[in-house]
């Protein structure tokens, strides 16, 4: 069996609505399952521009960078060319306030983007480790005032 590495990125979208944070959530999969944008870093790019690539392509939207919220690691299984793979990864979650876009202009790879409160999304999200991403979101974003 063979061990890869993968590096990926994303971020917690954010905008302010009247008194209301909200935060751009991907529905994906047949589930579906809810969970943050992120995707995988290509060769020459930054984890940082990735991040904002990513949020574009699959939340439909064009951000400004904020600073690191949260690197998450795990590892999983696939299968690559037939062979049994046990990848390492990496996952950089940046925080990006809103600039521009819509949701609705996400890519194929999407079922749907869609703005929710910050505490609404925290119960949507699929995995443990995105739930803790929004918990640090949303101190970093109180800090902003």
């Amino acid at each position: 069996m063979l061990n890869k590495l993968q590096i990926s990125a994303g971020g917690v979208a954010f905008r302010r609505q009247a008194d209301q944070i909200e935060v751009a959530l991907i529905s994906v999969g047949s589930g579906p399952r809810w969970q943050l944008p992120k995707g995988m870093v290509n060769p020459g790019e930054t984890n940082e521009k990735a991040a904002q690539r990513e949020v574009r392509e699959e939340a439909g939207i064009d951000t400004e960078l904020g600073a690191l919220i949260d690197r998450v690691e795990y590892w999983y299984y696939a299968s690559e060319r037939g062979e049994r793979v046990h990848f390492h990864k990496y996952v950089y979650f940046y925080l990006l306030r809103y600039t521009s876009g819509d949701v609705q202009n996400h890519d194929h790879e999407v079922n749907e983007a869609r703005w929710y409160d910050i505490d609404a999304a925290y119960t949507l999200l699929t995995f443990d480790s995105e739930r803790g991403v929004i918990v640090k979101a949303r101190e970093m974003i109180a800090r902003l005032g």
